[in-house]
């Protein structure tokens, strides 16, 4: 049950914040404008946030952890999703602030989403992975060699069938 809490606080407050409140809030836009855009932008909508709340689960359920740097997974998480990515959670998370873009087409959240995108970039780079590969060692270099950082996308060779 703790675990349970710890998660839907963390997403309140962290995804919450970044991908619902700032671009509801921080943005200037008018009543949304109910044309054929809003279709794909729901559908960006449902599906990053999808992703997200799959990876949480990953994280609770295999990992034994949070999404926070204060309270990781004590396992490293390869199922799910993280089959094809190793930062599903930040590719749900931008997946949403695209569907906010869209649905008010306010090219402001798309440079917000943009400047997101770079921040979670450079925190993979500086703290996540260097952490990781401390923690996990030969797990985690190993897992990187076959999973892409964002997207893997995997050939099919005579072995694959």
């Amino acid at each position: 049950m703790w675990l349970l809490l710890k998660n839907a606080l963390f997403t309140i407050l962290v995804p919450g914040t970044v991908a619902v409140f700032v671009p509801l809030s921080a943005f200037r836009h008018g009543d949304i404008e109910w044309t054929l855009r809003c279709v794909p932008a729901s559908v960006l909508l449902c599906v990053g946030a999808s992703i997200y709340f799959w990876c949480l689960w990953d994280f609770a359920v295999s990992g034994r952890g949070t999404p926070a740097p204060i309270d990781p997974p004590k396992e490293l998480v390869v199922r799910g999703l993280y089959r094809v990515s190793r930062n599903p959670m930040y590719v749900g998370v931008l997946t949403v602030i695209a569907g906010w873009a869209l649905l008010f087409g306010e090219w402001s959240i798309a440079l917000y989403g943009g400047a997101v995108g770079l921040a979670f970039t450079l925190f993979v780079l500086g703290y996540e992975e260097p952490h990781l590969t401390r923690v996990f060692g030969t797990a985690y270099t190993d897992y990187c060699a076959r999973v892409g950082r964002w997207w893997t996308i995997r050939r099919r060779t005579r072995a694959d069938g």
